[in-house]
């Protein structure tokens, strides 16, 4: 068995490979590690924005939906009235605000019909 020992005192043959080579390898390594470390930060910060706006998104929803379930409960109290109206003996003046109402609407309809 014959072992040949590089300059420095190390074995040059006993790992397959020589001080050259490997430095070239460990460079080729240390590069595409730094380029995995950048996009692994990048997806890091991507992924942190988009935590953000899910979270805006929520709340924006929740204000929404708080907000149809006011208009909900107004309506609800507004048809209440109008059925009230209609039950008792302001017929005539529910007959009235009917064909006021589709006077209005006839009368846009026509102002923008113009335009």
């Amino acid at each position: 068995l014959t072992v040949v020992f590089a300059g420095d005192g190390t074995a040059a043959g006993s790992y397959g490979y020589t001080n050259s080579g490997y430095s070239v390898y460990e460079e080729e390594n240390d590069r595409l590690t730094e380029s995995l470390r950048s996009k692994v930060s990048a997806i890091k910060s991507l992924s942190i924005e988009i935590g953000t706006e899910v979270k805006n998104q929520n709340k924006m929803l929740s204000e929404m939906e708080n907000d149809f379930d006011s208009t909900g409960g107004l309506l609800g109290a507004t048809m209440g009235r109008l059925r009230t109206l209609s039950r008792g003996s302001q017929t005539k003046l529910l007959c009235y605000m009917m064909l006021f109402s589709l006077f209005v609407f006839f009368v846009i309809y026509w102002i923008i019909k113009l335009r």
